[in-house]
C-alpha cells in the first residue's frame, strides 16, 4: 500500500509539475520601460518626452498593486523558461534605461517601498569615464555596486560605446550605432558588411567583459539602444552568452519572445489613470492617417533645392496630423509606374540620388511620423534576360507581356534573387518604419505564362500546363488565380524577410485594387485577393479611387467597399483606405469638396484608416486646412 500510494503522490506531483510547465509556456508578461525621473519642479522647457514625474511615477507602482499585476524578476522570467515554475497572473517587468542618477535617488526608494524588482541598463563607456552624457547626471559606479546589493535590481548591457548616432548617408544624418552602416564621407563609401558584422561583434564582447570587469558579474540581458536591433546584433549577444535582450515595440510578450521582448515605453508622463490605460490597451487600437509621397517630386538635380523641397515637406507633414508616410524609394520620372532606378545603393538598378535614407530620417525625427518605404514587387526596368520576365499569351504562344507593368517572374529563382537583393540592399542602407508593396503585384488571366511559372502550375498546383486547357475551363481559371494571388503573397514574404534580417521589426502594407474586393470573381484577371492580403500583411492598402473607377454613385460605391472590407474577419482593423487627390485622366486635383465628403463618410462608415495619394506639397493639396481637420490622431505604435 505504501508503494502504491508513493507512486499516486509522485504521479500527481509529476501532473502538477507537467501543468506549471504549460502554464508557464503560455504565460505572457508586459515589460514597461522608463527613464529619467523628474521632480515636479524640474518639468521646464523643452520638455523630455520620456522623463517621468516622481510622483507619477509612484502612481504607476500604485496602479499596478491596486489591479493585481504582479512584477516579475529576470530570474523568476529564466525560471518559468526553464520550466521552474509558472509566471504569475498579469506578469509585469520594470526596465529603467541608462543609468541616470535619478533611478538611484528617485525610483529605488520607491522599488524599495513596493518590493519591485527592475531591471537597470547602464552604458559601460558611461561608467568608464570614456563618455558622459551630455545633460543628465549618471550613476557613479558605486552607486551601481550599491543597487546591486540591494537585490531588487538586475544590471543589463546597453552596449559598451554604442548609444549614439553614427553619419549614416552622405547627407551626414545620424543614426543608431547597432544597425546603420558608417557612411565615410572622406572616401564616399559605407561600411561593408565584413567590417560592420567585426564591428558589432566585438562591440558586444566588450559590453559583456566591461561590465563584468566593473561589477564581477556578466550581464544576462542586452537592452539595445533607442530598441534598434537586427540579425547580425542578436548573434553577437548569442555568441557572448547574452539570450535575453529587450528591443522598444509595443505589445506584450510570451516566452517565445524573451531573445527579443517587447516593451511599452512611458512617454509624455502620464498620470496613473492614464498609465492604466497604456498597459490595458498597449496602444492597439490607434488609427492611420497616411501620406502617399512620390519621391520624385522632391528630387531634384540641385542639392539646394532638395533641402528646401524637403524642408516643405516635412513642414506640411508635420502641420497635417498624419501619422505615417508611404514614401517612394524608386525612381519612375516617365510615371508608367515602374522602377527606372532607385533612390537608395543597391547593386542592381542606377542609383538617381542616395536620398531615401535622408528623407525617411528627417520625417521620423522631425514630423514625428511612420515612414514606409514603397517599392515595387515586380516591376523593374532591369537589364536581364527576357526569360526573367513575366509572359503572357498571345497569338498561340508565350511573348513578353505588353501591360504597363514591365514586371520580373516571380517564377524566376534568378529574379527572385535580383529583386531580393534590392530589398536587402534598402534594409542595408536605410531606417524606416515599414514597406508598402506596390500595385504591380498582378497576374492577369493570361499571364505567367514562362517556362518557369507553367513548371510550378503543373508540377506543384498540379494544374495543365497546356495554356488552351487551362484556360477554357472557368473552374481551372479561377484555381490558377488563387494559387498566383497566394504565390505572389509569399513572394512577398519572401521580400520582408530580406528586409527583416537588418530591420526585424518593420510592419508590411500591399496596395490593392478596388475590384478584387468589390467583386471577387475578378480575382482571376488580377490575382489579387483580400482573404489573401490579409493573411500575409499587416495592412492591406486599396484604392478607394472612385473617380479613377468611374463609378456612377462615388458615395455608394466607396460605402460598398468599406461594407466588402467590414465582412473579412478583422477587416476594418487592416485595411487602409487610399483616396485619390488627383484625377489622373484630366490631369487636375480632385476638388476639395469631394475629397472633404468622401474623408467624412468614410469615418462615418466605420473606416479605422484613411490615407490619400499623392501628397503635392508644392500646391498645397490636399489643403493643409482640411488635413488637420481630419487627421488629428496619436501617433500609431
Amino acid at each position: 500500500m505504501p508503494g502504491i500510494v508513493r507512486l499516486i503522490i509522485s504521479f500527481i506531483f509529476l501532473s502538477l509539475s507537467g501543468l506549471l510547465f504549460a502554464a508557464s509556456e503560455n504565460s505572457s508578461f508586459l515589460v514597461l520601460n522608463y527613464h529619467d525621473i523628474l521632480e515636479e519642479e524640474e518639468k521646464v522647457p523643452p520638455f523630455d518626452r520620456i522623463a517621468v514625474n516622481k510622483e507619477h511615477l509612484e502612481q504607476h507602482f500604485a496602479w499596478l498593486k491596486k489591479h493585481h499585476y504582479h512584477v516579475i524578476s529576470i530570474q523568476d522570467l529564466l525560471d518559468a523558461m526553464k520550466g521552474e515554475k509558472a509566471l504569475p497572473d498579469k506578469a509585469v517587468m520594470l526596465t529603467f534605461d541608462d543609468g541616470y542618477l535619478s533611478f538611484y535617488t528617485r525610483a529605488l526608494p520607491l522599488l524599495k517601498k513596493y518590493h519591485y524588482p527592475a531591471t537597470l541598463a547602464v552604458v559601460g563607456s558611461w561608467l568608464e569615464g570614456q563618455h558622459t552624457h551630455e545633460v543628465k547626471p549618471i550613476m557613479s559606479l558605486a552607486q551601481i555596486q550599491e543597487v546591486v546589493t540591494s537585490g531588487l535590481v538586475e544590471i543589463a548591457t546597453h552596449t559598451h560605446d554604442m548609444h549614439h548616432g553614427i553619419i549614416m548617408n552622405p547627407f551626414s544624418d545620424h543614426h543608431s550605432a547597432v544597425t546603420s552602416r558608417l557612411y565615410s564621407s572622406e572616401y564616399e563609401e559605407y561600411e561593408t558588411d565584413e567590417d560592420y558584422r567585426k564591428r558589432i561583434f566585438q562591440e558586444v564582447v566588450k559590453s559583456s567583459e566591461g561590465l563584468f570587469q566593473l561589477l564581477g558579474v556578466r550581464p544576462r540581458v542586452m537592452v539595445w539602444p533607442y530598441g534598434e536591433y537586427n540579425s547580425t546584433a542578436l548573434e553577437a549577444a548569442k555568441q557572448s552568452g547574452i539570450s535575453l535582450t529587450m528591443g522598444l515595440n509595443d505589445g506584450s510578450n510570451t516566452l517565445a519572445d524573451t531573445g527579443v521582448m517587447k516593451r511599452l515605453m512611458i512617454t509624455d508622463d502620464v498620470n496613473g489613470e492614464q498609465f492604466g490605460d497604456i498597459v490595458t490597451k498597449q496602444r492597439k487600437d490607434l488609427s492611420l492617417r497616411v501620406a502617399h509621397v512620390d519621391m520624385d517630386y522632391i528630387y531634384d538635380e540641385e542639392d539646394e533645392q532638395i533641402k528646401a523641397n524637403l524642408k516643405a515637406l516635412i513642414k506640411r507633414i508635420k502641420a497635417s496630423g498624419a501619422n505615417t508616410v508611404y514614401l517612394q524609394a524608386y525612381a519612375d520620372p516617365d510615371g508608367d509606374g515602374n522602377a527606372d532606378e532607385l533612390y537608395f545603393p543597391n547593386r542592381h538598378l542606377p542609383v538617381r540620388k542616395d536620398l531615401f535614407s535622408h528623407v525617411a530620417i528627417q520625417l521620423r525625427t522631425k514630423a514625428n511620423v511612420k515612414v514606409y518605404a514603397w517599392l515595387p514587387i515586380m516591376a523593374y526596368k532591369a537589364d536581364v534576360p527576357l526569360k526573367w520576365y513575366v509572359k503572357e499569351w498571345r497569338d498561340g504562344s508565350p511573348q513578353f507581356s505588353r501591360h504597363i507593368y514591365t514586371r520580373l517572374s516571380p517564377f524566376n529563382p534568378e529574379a527572385r534573387q535580383y529583386i531580393g537583393e534590392i530589398y536587402e540592399d534598402l534594409a542595408k542602407h536605410c531606417d524606416f518604419n515599414g514597406i508598402l508593396f506596390h500595385d504591380d503585384g498582378i497576374l492577369s488571366d493570361f499571364e505567367d505564362v514562362s517556362a518557369s511559372a507553367m513548371e510550378v502550375t503543373h508540377n506543384v498546383w498540379r494544374l495543365p500546363d497546356d495554356f488552351e486547357t487551362l484556360h477554357a475551363s472557368a473552374d481551372l481559371r479561377l484555381q490558377w488565380a488563387k494559387h498566383k494571388s497566394e504565390y505572389i503573397g509569399q513572394f512577398t514574404d519572401y521580400l520582408t524577410d530580406r528586409v527583416r534580417f537588418y530591420r526585424p521589426y518593420i510592419k508590411t502594407a500591399r496596395n490593392m485594387y478596388a475590384l478584387p474586393l468589390l467583386q471577387p470573381y475578378s480575382e482571376e484577371w488580377y490575382a489579387q485577393s483580400l482573404p489573401t492580403f490579409l493573411k500575409h500583411y499587416d495592412y492591406v492598402a486599396v484604392e478607394a479611387m472612385p473617380v479613377m473607377e468611374e463609378a456612377e454613385d462615388a458615395k455608394k460605391w466607396l460605402t460598398e467597399l468599406v461594407k466588402k472590407a467590414g465582412e473579412q474577419p478583422n477587416g476594418l482593423n487592416k485595411v487602409v483606405f487610399e483616396l485619390q487627390a488627383v484625377d489622373w485622366k484630366k490631369q487636375q486635383n480632385i476638388p476639395m469638396s469631394m475629397f472633404t465628403e468622401q474623408v467624412e463618410l468614410l469615418k462615418q462608415l466605420g473606416a479605422q484608416h484613411i490615407g490619400y495619394y499623392p501628397d503635392n506639397v508644392f500646391q498645397d493639396h490636399p489643403k493643409l486646412e482640411t488635413l488637420q481637420k481630419f487627421f488629428p490622431v496619436a501617433n500609431p505604435d
